[in-house]
């Protein structure tokens, strides 16, 4: 029998409240439990009261081979609780993240974000190079037309820093 370690949601509507159990992994979400190991109150504010877990319990679950929920994993991995599933997990998600490079992909959303606003920033700074090479283009072309116009005005440098 394959057990899992997953959460069963009770409370009301809009008021979760989630035991954490140990369950045949064939069984549906709010089916029948093997164990009771803790609860999790999400709108609990004090964080201490929001998670309680008998961690003895789900060390011994854990180690007769039940899994964790994702959830659940990251919830065990707060309360300092290690065990293999995470360990796997995260030693996936770094060889995938180390492919996506290789590959020049982003592995989250927040990298792409990242990237197009770098991309963003670069595209902006090279239109403002671009006016003002355009502006001094501009003046260079005005200034040749008034010395062809007027060729015996020139206008003297103005003294400055300098008082009379």
């Amino acid at each position: 029998m394959a057990v899992k370690i997953r959460m069963t949601r009770m409370g009301r509507r809009h008021r979760p409240f989630y035991r954490i159990n140990a369950i045949d992994s064939r069984a549906p979400r709010d089916g029948k439990i093997l164990e009771k190991l803790g609860h999790y109150d999400p709108l609990v504010k004090d964080p201490e009261k929001q998670l309680v877990l008998n961690t003895e319990r789900v060390k011994y679950w854990l180690d007769k081979g039940a899994i964790p929920s994702d959830s659940v994993s990251e919830m065990l991995l707060r309360l300092g609780v290690k065990h293999k599933y995470a360990e796997q997990k995260t030693a996936r998600r770094d060889k995938a993240r180390k492919v996506a490079k290789a590959k020049g992909l982003f592995f989250t959303k927040t990298e792409r974000l990242a990237a197009e606003k770098a991309a963003e920033k670069a595209a902006q700074a090279e239109q403002e190079k671009a006016k003002a090479a355009e502006a001094q283009a501009k003046t260079m072309q005005t200034e040749a037309k008034s010395e062809q116009q007027n060729p015996a005005d020139k206008p003297e440098p103005a003294n400055e820093g300098k008082k009379e």
